[in-house]
């Protein structure tokens, strides 16, 4: 039996529909993030569909870079740092949780989340997450599925190259 299973077991793991691949496909949701501009594109569909402006972290080295899979998402996230519950006002973390497995974590380290301080967005002010408007965070919410991956960069490339290079959109 097992000796039937390993090559079916092996092939889903390296088909592309394993959420877990090195890049997305052409179509798949596929979120950048560009640290110079502290912007956030969310591609889909084989184009970009939104840009929207994020914080980031304090320090250059704060906010990884690489390309990472979304591996986590909650709503009303709970802030274990300060035991802040979600949903309360004082809670930096706002309305939605992102994570993503940056350096070897599972998800609940880096992310995009909500926040409290809306003066924030567009400055260089985390700890190493990326944060953005409430509004913003929960309309993209049920878009990013799990096992999406997110590519955090310091570049002046465009967003559609970006996505090109890393074989979201079609050339």
């Amino acid at each position: 039996m097992i000796k039937i299973l390993s090559p079916i077991l092996f092939a889903f793991f390296i088909s592309p529909l394993w959420p877990l691949g090195p890049n997305p496909l052409p179509g798949d949701p596929f979120v950048i993030v560009n640290k110079t501009t502290n912007e956030l594109a969310f591609i889909d569909d084989n184009r970009v569909q939104t840009v929207v402006s994020v914080g980031t972290g304090k320090t250059k080295d704060l906010t990884p870079e690489g390309l990472f899979t979304i591996t986590i998402k909650a709503q009303d996230p709970y802030y274990r740092r300060k035991d802040i519950p979600g949903g309360d006002p004082n809670n930096p973390l706002g309305s939605r949780w992102i994570g993503f497995d940056a350096q070897g974590t599972d998800g609940r380290i880096y992310g995009i989340h909500g926040t409290n301080q809306p003066a924030s967005i567009g400055r260089y002010v985390s700890q190493g997450c990326i944060r953005t408007q409430n509004e913003v965070i929960s309309s993209l919410y049920p878009l990013i599925p799990l096992g999406t991956k997110i590519l955090v960069t310091s570049t002046n490339k465009t967003f559609t190259q970006l996505a090109i290079e890393n074989g979201a959109i079609d050339k």
